[in-house]
C-alpha cells in the first residue's frame, strides 16, 4: 500500500510570510506605503496568535500614528484602508499570482487576515447583515472574521479577466444608452419595462510615449487604476475591452490619454470624447516628479482625480448628457436615467420649478423601474429637501414628508444595501431625524464604498462637523472644495461654519461670502452671525434685512432650523452669540 503526503489544512507561517514577501515586493500589488504596513501588521500579529487585538483602534494606532482618543464610529481610516488592501490583493491574484500556492485574504466584516493554499476546496460563507442594519461592532467584526468565512479569491472570481472581475457589479443590469435616450423597453414578453440604461465608457489603452518602459509601465497601470475607480461608480457602465466593435459602436464616451517622460518629469493627459460626434467633452494633464512620488503614488492620485472628474454626480459625463436633454423629462417618459439628470439639473438650480420636475420624474420613475435603488435614494432625498431648503424652495413640510423620505431611503436600501448614493440618502434622513450615531454609520460607509464621490465625502463631511466632530469633518469638507465640484457655493458654507467654531472670524466671512448665498436662506443666516461675531453691525442689518424680506419664516423659528443642522448645544449657542450681538431674538431652548 503505497503512502501519500498528506497536506496541512492551512499554511504555515513559513509560507505565509514568503507569500506576503512575494506580494510586496511585486509590481501588481497596488496599494501605497501604508497599505504595505497595514497588510504586514494584521499578518505578523495573526501569526503571532494576536489576531483578538485586531481592532480599528489598534490598527490606527499602531499603524496610522492616531492617538488614544481616536473614535472609529466617526473616523473610517481603517475601514478605508482596509477596503484598498482587499482589491489591491485582488488584483495581485488576478494578474501576477494566478500560479502561487498561498493565498491570502481579508474577509469582508474585520481586520483578521485568513490563509489558504490555493488549491483548497470553498468554504462556506456567512450571511450578510440584514437589509438596513446598523454596521457591526468591532467585536462582532472580529467574531465574523473566522477562517471558514470566504473562498479563495482565484476560487471566487474562477475564469474572469482582470477587467470583467472589475466590472461584473457593474454590466450585470444595463441595457445600451442610445443616442436618442430611448427611455424605455419591454421584456420578450412585452409585459414590463426593462431596467434603464446608463451612460458607457469605454477605457482606451493609454499610449506610453514610444519607447519609454517607464512611461509604457505607467500608461498600463494608470488605465488598469482608472477602470477600478470608475467601477466604483454605479451610475456608470465601464467597459475596459475596447477591442469589441459592437461595444464600441453603442458606447456613449471614450476615455482615452498618453504617459510622457521628460527625464524626471512626468505628464498624464487625459481626455473624454463624445464617440457620437467626437466632441471632447473633458480634458486634463497632471504633472508629476518621478524623483518625489513613487509610480504607484502617481498612477493612484492621477486615477483618483480622472474617475472623479469624469463620474462623479456633477462630472462631465453627467454635465454633457444633462445638457444634451434641455428639456425636463415629461410625464409618462421617466426613464431612471434621465430622472437622476433631472435631480442633479435641479440641485444646481435650486428652484421650485426643477424641484418639482425632478420629484415628479422621480415618482415615476420608482413605479416603472421599482429595483432602481438609485432612484428610490435620489427621491428620498428630494423629499427630505421639502424639509431642509423649505425658505428656498417654498415648501410646507409636514411630519408625512420626512416619513416619505425614510421610506423611501429605506427601500433603496432593501435594493442595494452597499450602494453608496443609497447609503447617502440613508445618512441624511437618520441625521434629520436625530439619529446621529445611524446617520454617522451610514456615512462612514458610504465613504468607504467610494471615497472618490466627492458628493459622498462632502456630505458626509458635513454631517461629521455638525455633529460635533469638526476636525474630521472639515477636513473632509475642505478636500471637497480643493477639487471645485457640487452645487456652485455649496460645501463653502460648511467651511464658514468650520471657521466660525475655531474663532476664525476673518477667514469665516470670506468662505461665507464665498458661498452661493441665493442657494439657501440658511446661508444668510450664517452669514448673519457671522458678522455679528466680528461686530459688522452695518453689514449684519443688510443680511437681517434680506432675510425678512425672503424668509420671513426663518426668522421666526431660527432655533429650530439651527437645531435641526447643528447638534451639539454648545454649537448651537456659539451660533447663536453672534445673531444676539446684532439685536437679533433667538427663542430660549424648549419653547416655541
Amino acid at each position: 500500500m503505497s503512502s501519500a503526503i498528506i497536506k496541512p489544512m492551512r499554511p504555515t507561517a513559513e509560507e505565509v510570510y514568503q507569500q506576503l514577501e512575494r506580494i510586496l515586493s511585486s509590481e501588481e500589488f497596488h496599494s501605497p506605503e501604508r497599505g504595505r504596513r497595514f497588510l504586514e501588521f494584521i499578518i505578523n500579529e495573526t501569526l503571532e496568535g494576536r489576531s483578538e487585538f485586531l481592532k480599528a483602534f489598534t490598527i490606527a494606532n499602531e499603524v496610522f500614528g492616531r492617538q488614544v482618543n481616536f473614535d472609529a464610529q466617526n473616523d473610517p481610516v481603517v475601514r478605508i484602508e482596509a477596503g484598498r488592501v482587499r482589491r489591491a490583493l485582488e488584483r495581485y491574484y488576478l494578474v501576477a499570482g494566478q500560479m502561487d500556492s498561498v493565498t491570502i485574504t481579508i474577509p469582508k466584516g474585520g481586520y483578521r487576515p485568513y490563509f489558504e493554499y490555493a488549491d483548497c476546496p470553498p468554504t462556506p460563507t456567512l450571511p450578510t447583515a440584514p437589509v438596513g442594519s446598523a454596521p457591526s461592532t468591532e467585536q462582532d467584526e472580529t467574531e465574523r472574521s473566522l477562517p471558514r468565512v470566504g473562498r479563495p479569491i482565484r476560487q471566487q472570481l474562477m475564469g474572469l479577466t482582470l477587467g470583467a472581475a472589475l466590472l461584473v457589479g457593474a454590466t450585470s443590469l444595463h441595457v445600451f444608452l442610445t443616442p436618442t435616450f430611448s427611455l424605455f423597453g419591454n421584456d420578450p414578453s412585452g409585459t414590463s419595462p426593462i431596467i434603464p440604461s446608463e451612460p458607457r465608457i469605454i477605457v482606451e489603452t493609454f499610449d506610453g510615449g514610444g519607447l519609454s518602459s517607464t512611461a509604457a509601465n505607467l500608461a498600463h497601470g494608470l488605465r488598469d487604476e482608472i477602470i477600478g475607480k470608475l467601477a466604483k461608480f454605479d451610475d456608470i457602465v465601464v467597459i475596459a475591452d475596447s477591442s469589441k466593435t459592437e461595444e464600441r459602436s453603442q458606447t456613449a464616451y471614450g476615455l482615452e490619454g498618453n504617459v510622457q517622460l521628460d527625464g524626471d518629469r512626468l505628464r498624464l493627459a487625459a481626455r473624454l470624447v463624445r464617440q457620437s460626434d467626437g466632441v471632447v467633452i473633458w480634458a486634463n494633464n497632471y504633472d508629476a516628479d518621478v524623483r518625489v512620488q513613487g509610480k504607484l503614488e502617481i498612477q493612484a492620485y492621477a486615477a483618483e482625480q480622472i474617475a472623479s472628474a469624469v463620474a462623479e454626480p456633477y462630472g462631465a459625463v453627467f454635465r454633457a448628457d444633462t445638457d444634451t436633454i434641455v428639456q425636463q423629462p415629461q410625464a409618462g417618459s421617466a426613464d431612471a436615467y434621465a430622472c437622476r439628470l433631472a435631480y442633479y439639473s435641479y440641485r444646481r438650480s435650486m428652484d421650485a420649478q426643477s424641484h418639482q420636475a425632478a420629484r415628479d420624474c422621480l415618482q415615476r420613475a420608482t413605479e416603472m423601474f421599482p429595483k432602481s435603488a438609485a432612484s428610490w435614494a435620489l427621491l428620498s432625498l428630494t423629499y427630505l429637501d421639502e424639509m431642509r431648503f423649505r425658505y428656498k424652495l417654498g415648501t410646507s413640510p409636514t411630519p408625512q414628508t420626512l416619513e416619505l423620505a425614510t421610506a423611501a431611503a429605506e427601500t433603496a436600501a432593501s435594493l442595494a444595501p452597499n450602494d453608496a448614493r443609497v447609503l447617502q440618502a440613508l445618512m441624511l434622513v437618520s441625521f434629520f431625524r436625530n439619529d446621529i450615531d445611524k446617520a454617522l454609520q451610514a456615512g462612514a460607509a458610504a465613504y468607504a464604498v467610494n471615497p472618490n464621490d466627492t458628493e459622498v465625502a462632502g456630505e458626509y463631511g458635513l454631517r461629521l462637523a455638525m455633529s460635533g466632530k469638526w476636525a474630521s469633518g472639515c477636513e473632509l469638507i475642505s478636500n471637497v472644495v480643493n477639487r471645485g465640484v457640487g452645487p456652485k457655493g455649496y460645501y463653502e458654507i460648511g467651511m464658514a461654519l468650520c471657521a466660525l467654531m475655531r474663532n476664525d472670524i476673518q477667514a469665516a466671512e470670506l468662505w461665507s461670502r464665498m458661498s452661493d448665498l441665493e442657494y439657501n436662506p440658511m446661508h444668510h443666516l450664517v452669514l448673519l452671525s457671522i458678522l455679528g461675531a466680528a461686530g459688522k453691525t452695518a453689514d449684519a442689518k443688510q443680511e437681517e434685512n434680506w432675510l425678512s424680506a425672503h424668509a420671513p419664516g426663518l426668522m421666526k423659528d431660527i432655533r429650530r432650523e439651527v437645531s435641526l443642522r447643528l447638534q451639539r448645544p454648545e454649537d448651537q449657542e456659539r451660533f447663536f452669540r453672534g445673531l444676539r450681538a446684532v439685536g437679533i431674538a433667538v427663542e430660549p431652548a424648549g419653547q416655541g
